[in-house]
């Protein structure tokens, strides 16, 4: 019925099912027109009529400009957790598969002695070695004590201090030259004497700056900044126990602690740590061993040879590498950290997501290698800590230039490769020197082509080609055979 004001008739509205029943031309039903569903809203009257028309083949379908999930565009806006999923099942095939292959090629290879032989026993020098290593920082600790009483001079302390940390790496290195051990056992021992090194240097380097700061006319303005620091002159022998189990490499009086001993999830990660050990294990005398031994040198044979040795030995030494980085620096460091109730955890970095080699180098080092195959701690990490703190700002409060103090921290850093790798192999070829040195270019290499593609996933990419796909197979690769002709020429 119509209505009337004042003589005035008003336009009658429509029934709610009436054909002259307007909307506006939103999406269909359930679209809010940016991709979105809209609930609960215009289901009143008419709203089962715009349902209807909604499946009509007059009804618009294409409303709005729109990207395609894969285009370069919208690629990154998009989830891929169902490509994920697919890589992962594939990756579960490919790899079922060769181990299968493998299994009816060579039979199960990997023997009880893997863990444990006869062998092992004629290293008892290298182990008595590793358990007379804490005399060092027996040593440093009474220098520490003697400078705090001003029984000696600073210069003498120094001095104390220098024989105190190169005898504990050059005893190590006598003991394996003399008794010509195993190389995984050289290896051992060598990473445990750089690890004390390094923490000796910080010990020393710590307490001569506290000395400093003793006398500094700014210690008060200091401690108030880093109350941390206490009594500048304290030497704690309980401090330097604690300081020389922790998974730290930097020197300090007092570290952040946790309140409390979580035995449950210290178990939990033991478990994990053997399961992956064993994998570890298994896939370098399943899949490694097999393929090195059937290899040639890759500097004397057929190229196309040693690529496809490299490429086919890149997989396997890939998922070591991964293993021991995940067993290392994220089960046992953390196991470590929880026994110690040690609360700064952040051992390591995405590094898997670095878009250049220096960023790289910033959150990984490969100081604690097997053959290239472990990683170095860099950027706010154990390693890059110890670096920045007691090498890097140092050159520069030297009056350095700032690239001269980061080719001193490479040339380091290559040194101590070296020295890790070729002791226990017993032959200096510079292999891992070089392999460390030649981070140098593809560092310039990767800033140029990530300006030049205008694309920061080109430097991701040449990471994994150069750091796992060939640089550590051909490393394990050199120096296997290098030491496999010393054993013939001896």
């Amino acid at each position: 019925m119509a209505s009337s004001r004042g003589g005035e008739a008003l336009p009658r509205s429509p029934e709610p099912h009436s054909p002259l029943r307007r909307r506006p031309p939103v999406a269909a039903e359930g679209d809010d027109g940016r991709g979105g569903v809209r609930r609960g809203e215009d289901q009143g009257a008419g709203g089962s009529v715009w349902a209807d028309f909604s499946r009509r083949a007059s009804a618009p379908v294409h409303r709005r400009v729109r990207e395609s999930p894969l285009s370069s565009d919208a690629v990154f806006k998009q989830s891929h957790a169902g490509l994920l999923n697919l890589c992962i099942v594939v990756l579960i095939a490919v790899n079922g598969r060769l181990i299968i292959e493998n299994l009816m090629k060579y039979g199960l290879l990997i023997r009880a002695g893997f863990w444990f032989s006869s062998k092992s026993l004629r290293d008892w020098p290298l182990l008595i070695c590793c358990v007379t290593l804490p005399v060092f920082p027996l040593g440093a600790f009474t220098t520490e004590k003697m400078a705090q009483h001003k029984f000696i001079s600073e210069p003498i302390v120094i001095c104390l201090h220098m024989v105190v940390t190169m005898a504990s790496i050059l005893y190590p290195v006598c003991v394996i030259i003399r008794f010509d051990s195993a190389v995984l056992s050289g290896f051992t021992l060598m990473f445990f004497a750089i690890i004390v090194w390094s923490k000796l240097v910080s010990y020393a380097h710590t307490n001569y700056d506290r000395r400093v700061l003793s006398k500094s006319i700014h210690k008060d303005d200091i401690h108030s900044h880093f109350p941390e620091l206490d009594d500048l002159k304290w030497v704690s022998f309980k401090s330097l126990v604690y300081f020389m189990v922790a998974p730290t490499l930097c020197y300090q009086l007092n570290y952040p602690r946790t309140t409390s001993i979580r035995k449950g999830w210290v178990i939990h990660q033991i478990v994990k740590l053997v399961i992956f050990t064993g994998l570890m294990g298994f896939i370098i005398e399943q899949y490694i061993n097999p393929i090195i031994k059937n290899s040639q040198h890759p500097l004397r044979g057929n190229l196309l040879y040693a690529i496809e040795r490299v490429l086919k030995l890149s997989i396997p030494t890939l998922y070591v590498w991964l293993c021991m980085f995940y067993c290392f620096f994220h089960l046992w460091l953390n196991i470590l950290a929880e026994l110690l109730r040690f609360g700064d955890r952040e051992f390591y970095k995405d590094w898997w997501n670095a878009k250049t080699i220096d960023e790289v180098v910033r959150h990984v080092d490969l100081l604690l290698s097997f053959f290239w195959s472990l990683m170095k701690i860099d950027h706010s990490q154990p390693v890059h800590k110890w670096m920045i703190r007691h090498i890097y700002f140092p050159c520069l409060q030297n009056g350095l230039p700032k690239g001269v103090a980061l080719m001193i921290c490479f040339f380091l850093s290559a040194i101590f490769h070296e020295i890790c790798v070729a002791v226990p192999c017993q032959i200096f070829k510079f292999w891992a020197f070089i392999g460390i040195m030649f981070q140098i270019p593809l560092i310039v290499l990767t800033k140029y082509l990530q300006n030049k593609f205008k694309n920061t996933t080109v430097g991701n990419m040449i990471f994994w080609l150069f750091f796992c796909i060939l640089g550590q197979p051909m490393c394990i690769l050199l120096y296997y055979h290098d030491v496999m002709n010393r054993k013939v020429k001896l």
